[in-house]
């Protein structure tokens, strides 16, 4: 029986969301959509990026990430919108419910696509193209934003032929359809193809997908390592990957926060530090994991980046050792003197059911520690992230818990789409 994998992307989540909600809730005449309009984040806040665009604006050439001030630039009459995480996050959960009645596998990837497995529903559903329009149809009549459905047999391919012409659109890629569709596109288009690979690949005189699947896997091993045969054998559409609902861990934590001001001292610096640790130490405990390698990135007021990190004795998911080694890090990579704009703290090499090694030499303080922060993270899901702070964010100059998602995110609040 031929696998039959669906890869299913929502056409501009955060703007579509916004402009169901404000439509089919608000009632409002306008569609967001329908005009050049972006959300955007908070200009007071400095976190003035085009975060989600419609088809109306993308025609003006402005781009995702893009400050707000140079996309007004192009189109002095784009409407902007700031962002509802909450609605965002709701919305996502009635498009993955949706998907879980219709199909007996679902793979969640990010808030706004997913993977399905539908082989064998042929009897149930009719053909993969019929199936796929009844679960665009249904997801845009009921929930009132659109989709675009990949189709293939196998997880990758359907995601690049769902990526093929948007919005609201079903494509195949199927294996027989891969010289036509797949091959002659650029080869940035391959998924797992980054800003540096592609450099690399353009060096080595390959421009195409199709090049890049007639290349020598042997050369493309010794120049890019393992990442060089995974693309490889990317653009031959090989993926044997299968379509699973089991929970995959982050392979590291990390958040960042972008101060109101620029900031030169010391103290700010370690108190926004401290704010990070607070919400990367508790995503990392929700998820019983715990990090070895702390890094620390910082950008300037010229918006020039710089980042450094350092190795662990023992890996952590305690706040205060996060926090001490990213202060330790950051004192080393700061000249202690140029302005200062953004903040990231970030922990990898982690993993779970973790031991640590205990020394004479050393007073390990980590079982105190933990079951502090245990302690901490109760009462804050319970009561709400500010319920419990400690005394230096009593002075509202620096969130208690900063970077990453809103609180409203974090403490699961919602608001119906």
């Amino acid at each position: 029986m031929e696998k039959i994998v669906f890869h299913i992307d929502v056409n501009s989540a955060f703007l579509s969301w916004s402009a169901a909600y404000r439509v089919h809730i608000l009632g409002e005449d306008l569609d967001l959509r329908s005009i050049p309009s972006a959300v955007g984040g908070d200009t007071e806040m400095r976190h003035g990026i085009i975060l989600a665009k419609s088809i109306p604006a993308k025609a003006f050439g402005i781009k995702t990430g893009e400050p707000l001030f140079q996309a007004k630039q192009k189109c002095p009459k784009l409407v902007i919108v700031k962002p509802d995480y909450s609605l965002y996050v709701d919305a996502s959960r009635k498009f993955i419910e949706v998907l879980k009645e219709m199909a007996p596998q679902v793979e969640q990837y990010s808030i706004d696509e997913a993977w399905v497995d539908l082989t064998g529903t042929g009897k149930l559903y009719g053909d993969h193209l019929t199936i796929a329009n009844k679960i665009k149809n249904r997801i845009r009549d009921e929930l009132g934003f659109t989709v675009n459905i990949g189709i293939s047999s196998n997880k990758l391919l359907a995601k690049m032929a769902g990526d093929f012409q948007k919005p609201d659109r079903v494509h195949t890629l199927f294996p027989d359809e891969i010289p036509a569709k797949l091959w002659p596109l650029p080869v940035k288009e391959l998924f797992y193809i980054g800003s540096a690979t592609e450099k690399k690949l353009h060096i080595m005189g390959i421009d195409t997908i199709g090049q890049l699947a007639a290349a020598d896997p042997k050369h493309l091993r010794q120049v890019l390592h393992k990442h060089g045969e995974l693309i490889w054998n990317y653009a031959n559409g090989r993926c044997e990957d299968a379509v699973t609902e089991d929970t995959i861990l982050n392979k590291g934590y990390g958040n960042s926060l972008t101060a109101p001001r620029d900031f030169a001292d010391t103290t700010t610096a370690h108190k926004i530090i401290l704010s990070l640790c607070e919400t990367v130490g508790m995503r990392m405990r929700k998820d019983k994991q715990a990090g070895s390698c702390i890094s620390v990135s910082i950008r300037t007021k010229d918006f020039r980046n710089f980042s450094h990190l350092g190795q662990l004795r023992e890996p952590t998911d305690a706040t205060s050792e996060i926090y001490h080694a990213a202060c330790r890090i950051f004192d080393e990579l700061w000249d202690h003197y140029t302005p200062l704009r953004q903040l990231g703290v970030h922990v990898s090499k982690v993993r779970q059911n973790f031991s640590r090694q205990m020394c004479i030499f050393i007073q390990d303080h980590y079982e105190k520690l933990a079951e502090a922060d245990c302690v901490v993270d109760r009462i804050r899901e319970r009561y709400g992230e500010n319920a419990i702070m400690r005394a230096c964010f009593l002075q509202p100059d620096v969130e208690p818990m900063g970077g990453g998602l809103a609180k409203d995110r974090r403490t699961g609040m919602t608001k119906p789409v």
